[in-house]
């Protein structure tokens, strides 16, 4: 079983930032594709960023320049900065590793994945 932790999640009001963290082993971030998911009620889990075990990184489009993935090696954590939020961002977000070196263009293939989190609440107000 590959360990993967969320943390960061919370409420902020439009216009803010947070930083969520998924927390995992050495072994899984420096050889998997990990990426972060999130799911809003009522609708599709979709994806949100991705990041290869080379440090190549992948965003939705429609949140590039809102969003950024990065990675700590240190800490052994992959990190997904969340800046000018609004309230469309409120989901439940994911973080999940896929066994590939390589995340590839179907990153955001949620049915790709072998491993996932229990997840950290974003909410955000108007």
């Amino acid at each position: 079983q590959v360990p993967l932790v969320e943390s960061g999640g919370g409420s902020v009001q439009s216009g803010g930032s947070l930083t969520l963290s998924c927390a995992t082993s050495g072994y899984t971030s420096s050889r998997y594709c990990i990426s972060w998911f999130r799911q809003a009620p009522g609708k599709k889990r979709e994806g949100v960023a991705a990041m290869d075990s080379d440090g190549l990184t992948s965003v939705v489009h429609s949140l590039r320049g809102r969003f950024t993935i990065s990675r700590d090696n240190e800490k052994n954590t992959v990190n997904l900065q969340l800046n000018n939020l609004k309230p469309e961002d409120t989901a439940m977000y994911y973080c999940a590793a896929r066994k590939s070196a390589y995340c590839s263009t179907s990153w955001s293939n949620r049915g790709r994945y072998n491993y996932w989190g229990q997840g950290t609440q974003v909410t955000v107000s108007s």
